[in-house]
């Protein structure tokens, strides 16, 4: 009986367990809770901004940490989270985003009738918040160096002026700065908007007070290409540019955008790709487009800011093997400003499947950089696959080329393209050639390839003449498969040169194989493929920054014809 009693719990201890329950619910509960609100608000927040963003003039985007110490432009205090205009430069916090949206006006993209002035276009000024080590226009002193909302800049010309130096400014007009030769001004804008839609307008005429060296830029944009870094260059390039002239191409397709061209003077235009080399193809099918319905004469020069995986065309071109924002957006126009213009061979890429009672019409394809059939294009092939079951693995390019550099080590161990020369037959302009026993063959039309890899010209003692690629010749190599691909990216092996020809066929006699062009894989049956010329675009080279292999390249050749002349002199 009196263990019994021992056994029974006392109010003491059953009031401990229910204290302990109640502060371990509790516990759990606030946190839980709490987390819940900030959620909430959170939200809330977002729906605010995202509604004034919708109705907004200003190009909004939301930030949680500034990059530098900031201040709103309505309050004047110091902020870390809030937004800032991609076009304008405008900063503010979240509070006094509605006010600033009503109190400031942005770019305007064309004047309006009460603001036109014929000496020129007053400056737009914005204060505080001016770039780093920028100087005064009047004083040349430092500007923006005191902790608080200080001195102004222009949104066009980009000059910045202390607070006590912008009162001798107040009859100034802007000229655009730096890059006055790359912008479209709003009063050109407006002169076309007042002609309507005649057709005997005088661009040319119209073009006469921004000078002979007036060449406007077209931005066109990827913002999914290579880092996705395409949605941050188009902010600042809007900053720099009037923002009618930079076009997202995930919402606006190239010809569209091109559509611009016409609106400028003749053969005055240039376009900045940003992008990997299938969207530069995008654009010059679009630019072909234009051709056909006979606006040539609006044809503009094409630049090249590489964000893809493998660039080989920009590397071509000058332009660098990627971009990952080493460089500023203002040197980027710079760099446009200083190229040369030259000319890229584009070929027709022709596949006919085979049978007699085949009633469908030949594919028909555009290549710019190569066609190859083998273990280069399974390599592409199933990296595609991958991607398109998961694209969000594939935001950095490091790590897609770590994908590729899997799948080429998978097919080092498997050869699934082995005996293509028992499958395939080659000619080179009308006459058949023998193949050794190789996995692939590649249709080359630029330097480069497979990311950086310069194919024809070779290594060491077996030197060849530099492929061009405004010559209308196509260079043809083979390779012994994905080990040997490899061992040419590093410069320990060279590939089979095949030749050189105008006119490529090649015809796959049985099975299926792997084959790409500039990048896009698919799997093909028997067929027929033909390569011949097409067409020219016009290009921008960058002679600025050459690569090692350029460098090297370009040695070898100056020392090869310096002892032909030598030979022919003796």
């Amino acid at each position: 009986m009196e263990k019994h009693k021992q056994s029974l719990p006392t109010p003491a201890t059953m009031f401990a367990d229910e204290s302990l329950i109640l502060w371990t619910l509790c516990a759990v509960l606030v946190p839980v809770l709490i987390t819940l609100w900030c959620s909430f608000q959170r939200s809330r927040r977002q729906l605010y901004q995202k509604d004034i963003f919708r109705k907004s003039k200003h190009t909004w985007r939301d930030t949680d940490l500034f990059s530098q110490p900031t201040y709103c432009c309505v309050c004047s205090q110091h902020i870390l989270q809030g937004a800032f205009c991609n076009c304008c430069g405008l900063c503010t916090g979240e509070d006094c985003l509605k006010k600033a949206d009503r109190q400031f006006q942005c770019k305007e993209i064309m004047l309006r009738s009460d603001k036109i002035d014929q000496n020129g276009m007053d400056h737009h000024w914005i204060r505080g918040n001016v770039p780093l080590c920028s100087y005064c226009l009047v004083c040349k002193q430092q500007c923006g160096n005191q902790p608080k909302l200080c001195d102004y800049r222009c949104i066009w010309c980009q000059c910045t002026v202390h607070d006590e130096c912008l009162e001798s400014l107040k009859d100034e007009k802007c000229d655009f700065g730096e890059f006055r030769s790359l912008i479209v001004p709003p009063g050109y804008l407006n002169n076309i908007s007042r002609r309507g839609t005649d057709k005997k307008t005088d661009y040319v005429k119209l073009a006469v007070p921004f000078g002979i060296q007036w060449t406007p830029i077209i931005i066109l944009a990827n913002t999914r290409s290579g880092n996705n870094m395409g949605e941050g260059l188009l902010g600042e390039f809007k900053m720099l540019l009037n923002p009618v002239q930079v076009f997202d191409l995930t919402e606006i397709p190239p010809s569209k955008a091109l559509q611009l061209c016409i609106l400028l003077p003749d053969n005055s235009t240039r376009v900045l790709v940003c992008g990997g080399d299938g969207t530069v193809g995008w654009v010059l099918d679009a630019v072909d487009e234009m051709k056909i319905k006979g606006q040539e004469k609006y044809i503009p020069q094409v630049a090249i800011l590489p964000l893809g995986t493998g660039n080989d065309l920009a590397n071509t071109m000058g332009w660098g093997a990627g971009y990952a924002g080493e460089i500023p957006v203002a040197q980027i126009l710079r760099n446009v400003m200083e190229a040369d213009a030259i000319e890229l061979d584009r070929w027709k890429v022709q596949i006919t499947k085979k049978g007699y009672y085949n009633l469908r019409k030949p594919k028909v394809f555009t290549m710019n950089n190569y066609f190859s059939v083998g273990p280069d294009a399974l390599m592409a092939l199933n990296f595609h696959a991958h991607r398109e079951k998961t694209p969000s693995l594939f935001s950095s390019r490091i790590i897609n080329k770590a994908v590729y550099l899997f799948y080429g080590t998978k097919d080092c161990l498997v050869q699934e393209c082995k005996d293509l020369n028992k499958k395939v037959e080659l000619e080179l302009d009308g006459e058949r050639v023998d193949l050794p026993n190789l996995e692939g063959i590649i249709v080359l039309n630029i330097g480069y390839w497979g990311g950086g890899c310069r194919l024809w010209e070779g290594m060491g003692d077996e030197t060849y003449p530099l492929a061009r690629h405004d010559d209308g010749l196509l260079e043809v190599v083979g390779v012994y498969g994905s080990f040997h691909c490899a061992q040419i990216q590093v410069k320990l092996a060279n590939p089979v040169r095949i030749g050189q020809a105008h006119t490529v066929r090649l015809i796959l006699k049985s099975s299926k194989m792997p084959m790409q062009i500039d990048g896009e894989p698919w799997t093909q049956g028997p067929c027929t493929v033909t390569i011949t010329h097409k067409t020219r675009a016009k290009m921008l080279y960058y002679t600025g920054e050459q690569t090692d292999d350029d460098a090297s390249s370009t040695s070898e050749q100056e020392h090869t014809q310096e002892t032909e002349a030598t030979d022919e002199d003796m």
